[in-house]
This record gives structure tokens, sequence and C-alpha cells, in this order.
């Protein structure tokens, strides 16, 4: 599926690809809108769908990554609500050893993810794959989320690369869509972000279950 030869930079999301997204969803879906509930009196039911229309309106923008806006709006402390149930953050099968081999290639490997820093930094606390990468990009500091072209601009000047000879992997088609149009040339997403959900039969790019389907060769 990949011709590692014609690769030069790796750019890859985080949450759904290398780590699972089962602590994401539980958390959106069902803890916060349990102690939103809590905290108005009202059923999580109820709680959820108020929040749903938040969700909906802010969809694909920063402010939807951005753990000090939700705090506000609902009243709650979202990290430390993350917190709570940080035990359930695990990372994919195979994932580590995808970035082993990545890390002793000649390849630039970057994490690139729309995630707030401090959820970045529950999760590194948790499972610290930092190590593994040339750098580690939050958009958050490009004042732009992935399905704007603004951050793959703000990302090309920071970290210059060939988007002929780069492979982006992440489990949003929004974002993997934003990357097609500028110009990226191997992408990839995942079928089964969420390890808890069932798998996903039908996407707009190449998919792949697990990175033991895609592990480049480890040089001699």
């Amino acid at each position: 599926m990949i011709d590692w030869d014609s690769i030069d930079t790796v750019l890859l999301d985080m949450d759904g690809t290398l780590l699972d997204l089962h602590y994401d969803n539980h958390f959106w879906l069902e803890y916060l809108p349990q102690r939103y509930a809590d905290l108005k009196g009202i059923s999580p039911e109820e709680a959820l769908e108020q929040m749903r229309g938040h969700f909906d309106a802010l969809h694909g923008t920063l402010a939807w990554y951005c753990l000090d806006h939700w705090s506000k709006l609902l009243d709650l402390d979202i990290p430390a609500l993350k917190r709570e149930i940080r035990h359930m953050i695990r990372i994919r099968p195979h994932a580590l050893e995808f970035l082993r081999r990545l890390h002793v290639s000649p390849k630039q490997v970057v994490l690139v993810t729309n995630a707030h820093p401090v959820t970045l930094d529950i999760k590194m606390a948790e499972i610290d794959i930092r190590p593994w990468f040339d750098d580690v990009v939050v958009s958050h500091q490009f004042e732009a989320a992935k399905e704007e072209q603004r951050f793959w601009e703000r990302l090309q000047a920071q970290h210059p690369f060939d988007p002929a000879r780069t492979l982006f992997i992440d489990d949003t088609e929004s974002v993997l869509e934003a990357a097609r149009v500028y110009g990226i040339a191997h992408l990839l997403t995942l079928l089964q972000p969420d390890s808890q959900r069932q798998k996903r039969l039908a996407t707009r790019f190449p998919g792949i279950h697990h990175f033991d389907e895609i592990m480049p060769g480890v040089a001699a």
C-alpha cells in the first residue's frame, strides 16, 4: 500500500490514529454529559443534546478542540475531568513498533494534532510517544485547525516538506480532505479509530485497520 522509497516525510495524527479514540469518545459522549447533567440537574440525555448543539456549531474549528472554551461554556474543569479517566488512554496495536521503525529511518516524522496542549500533556503523561518524533505540532500554536489551509501553510513554513513525497495518516476525513487540497499526495485513514466501535466499511481515503499492514522495513 505504501512505497516507502517515495516517502521523505511522515505526518501522523494522534487521537484515533496512534491512540485509541475510545477514551475521547467516552469522555465527550458519556462521561462529560453525565457530569454536566449532575451540575444542571437534568438527565444525561438532555445534557448530551444540549452539548451536541455546541459540537455541531464548532466542529472543524480550533474552538472545538479548545479545553478553555469548553470549561468556560459548561462551567466545568474539563482538564480535571479528563484526568479522572486517564487510565483509559491506550495506544493502538502495532503503533509503537511503527514509530520505532520510522524513528530509525532517515524520514522526517512529525506528530500533528488538533488536541489542546493540555490534552496532549495528559495523554503523554500516560503514554509518552514524543521521543519517537522529530517534532510535535499542536494546531493551537498555528491558531488554525488541521481542517484549515492556514494550518498546512504554517506547518510547511516551520517544517519544510515536499507534499508529493509526504505521507499523512489521520482518522478524520475532513482533515484528510484539507491535506489533499493542500497537495499532500499520500493519504491514509484508520478503519477503526475507536476499538469499541464497529469498523468503518466505507471511507473516502484508503484505510488500514492496524499499522502492521504498512510497517516500513528496517535497514540492515
